[in-house]
C-alpha cells in the first residue's frame, strides 16, 4: 500500500506540476522577454494573466468531463494541447502572439490541474485524504521550488524561449506516466450516472446550493491569490527594486514555496492527530496575523528585503497547512461529482486570483506596500471564512483514525 501511495503521488503530482511549471520557470524571464519583444512590465504580465485566466476557465469543462468520460481522456486531451501551444509560445515573433498561445496553453493545463484532484478524492477520504494530498504537493513542490533556478540558468544560457522547449518535454513525460502507470480511477457505472450535460448542470447546482463548500473553496481561493500576488509581483520588485540578480531572485522565490511545501506535510500527521478542521484554524490564524503585521510595517515605510523575506517565509507556511487540508474538506461530501468539484474550486481560484492581482496592480508604486496590501488582504478574509465555514463543517472535529 505504501507504495502504490507513493506512486499515485509521483503521477499525480508530476502531472499537476506541468500548469505550474510553465509559470514558476517563466517567472525570472519576464523581464528578459520585455526587453526581447519590445513590450511594457505590464503587457508581459498580461502573458502570466492569460494563461491563468484560461486555466480557470478550461476546469470548469474538464472537470465535468472527467465525471462523464473518465479521468484519462480529458488529461489525454489537454496534455496534447499544452505540447501544441507550448511550440508556438516558443515561436512567437511578439507579445501578442506570445498572449495568444499562452490562452492556449493555459487551456491545455487545465485537465491536468483539475483532474489529479478528483482522482485523489476517488482513492481517498479523510486523513488518508490528506496524506496523499501532502505527497502529490511534495511531488508538486518540485515546480515553485526549482523551476525557477531552472529558469535563471535556462535564460542566461539560451534565452527565454528555450523555457518553452523545456516545459513541452515535461508534459511529454506526463503523456508518458498517464499511459503506463495510473489506471483509470472512475468506473463506467459512476460515469453512465454522471448523466450528461444535465447531470452536470446539476452537480453545479449543487455545489452552489452549498453554503459550507462555497465558503471552504472561497478559503483555498484567497488563499492562492495571495500566491499569485507575489507571482505577479515579486520580479520585479525584488530584481528591479531591491537589486537582486535573477539567480537571487530563484532562491528567494524557491525559499517562500518550500516553506509552503514543507510546512504542508504535516498535515496529514496533525489530522490525523487534532482533526482537520483544527489544522485549518491554526493555519488561517497564523498566516493572516503574519502577513498583517508585514503589511503594517511596510507602511511605516521599511523598505529592506531583510524584513521583507522572513515573514514572508513563516505567513506561507501556515497557508501550507491550510491548502491542502481545506481542499479535502471540501470534496468529502461531493465524491460522487468530485470531477466538478475539483473544477468549480480550480476555477475560483484563477479567477479570483486574476482579479485580486488586477486590483493590486492599480496601486504599484515600486514598493513592496501594493504587493503586501494584496497578500495581507487575501489572508484577513481567509480567516474570517474560516470562521464561518468551520462552524457548520460535517466533518467531525475529533482527530481522524
Amino acid at each position: 500500500m505504501p507504495s502504490k501511495l507513493l506512486r499515485n503521488a509521483l503521477v499525480l503530482g508530476l502531472l499537476t506540476a506541468v500548469g505550474p511549471f510553465a509559470v514558476d520557470m517563466y517567472l525570472p524571464a519576464l523581464p528578459s522577454i520585455a526587453r526581447s519583444l519590445g513590450a511594457s512590465a505590464g503587457a508581459v504580465q498580461m502573458t502570466l494573466m492569460a494563461f491563468l485566466v484560461t486555466m480557470g476557465l478550461g476546469q470548469l469543462v474538464n472537470g465535468p468531463l472527467a465525471d462523464v468520460l473518465g479521468r484519462k481522456p480529458p488529461l489525454y486531451f489537454g496534455l496534447a494541447l499544452f505540447v501544441v501551444a507550448s511550440v508556438g509560445c516558443m515561436l512567437a515573433p511578439d507579445i501578442r502572439t506570445l498572449v495568444a498561445f499562452r490562452l492556449l496553453q493555459g487551456l491545455g493545463a487545465s485537465a491536468a490541474m483539475v483532474v489529479p484532484i478528483a482522482i485523489v478524492r476517488d482513492l481517498h477520504t479523510g486523513a488518508e485524504a490528506a496524506r496523499l494530498m501532502s505527497l502529490l504537493m511534495l511531488v508538486f513542490s518540485v515546480s515553485p521550488i526549482l523551476s525557477p533556478v531552472v529558469g535563471t540558468f535556462v535564460v542566461e544560457v539560451w534565452g527565454w524561449r528555450a523555457i518553452f522547449a523545456i516545459v513541452t518535454c515535461a508534459a511529454v513525460l506526463g503523456v508518458v506516466l498517464l499511459a503506463t502507470l495510473l489506471p483509470e480511477t472512475r468506473p463506467a457505472a459512476m460515469r453512465q450516472e454522471s448523466g450528461g450535460l444535465r447531470g452536470v448542470l446539476a452537480g453545479y447546482r449543487t455545489l452552489l446550493a452549498d453554503r459550507n463548500f462555497i465558503s471552504l473553496a472561497l478559503i483555498i481561493a484567497f488563499g492562492i491569490a495571495s500566491f499569485f500576488v507575489f507571482l505577479a509581483n515579486s520580479s520585479f520588485l525584488l530584481i528591479e527594486h531591491f537589486g537582486l540578480t535573477p539567480r537571487q531572485y530563484s532562491l528567494a522565490f524557491s525559499l517562500n514555496a518550500a516553506s509552503f511545501i514543507g510546512a504542508s506535510q504535516l498535515t496529514g500527521w496533525l489530522g490525523r492527530r487534532v482533526g482537520l478542521q483544527r489544522v485549518v484554524r491554526i493555519g488561517v490564524s497564523g498566516f493572516a496575523v503574519t502577513m498583517t503585521i508585514l503589511f503594517a510595517v511596510t507602511l511605516t515605510g521599511v523598505d529592506r528585503l531583510g524584513a521583507l523575506l522572513p515573514p514572508l517565509l513563516l505567513g506561507y507556511g501556515f497557508l501550507g497547512l491550510v491548502i491542502p487540508t481545506t481542499t479535502v474538506l471540501a470534496l468529502d461530501d461531493h465524491g460522487a461529482i468530485a470531477g466538478t468539484a475539483s473544477a468549480f474550486m480550480a476555477t475560483l481560484e484563477s479567477l479570483v486570483g486574476v482579479t485580486v492581482v488586477a486590483i493590486v496592480g492599480l496601486f504599484l508604486d515600486g514598493t513592496a506596500r501594493p504587493m503586501m496590501g494584496g497578500i495581507a488582504g487575501c489572508a484577513v478574509v481567509t480567516f474570517a471564512l474560516a470562521q464561518r465555514a468551520l462552524g457548520g463543517s460535517s466533518v467531525a472535529e475529533e482527530p481522524a483514525v
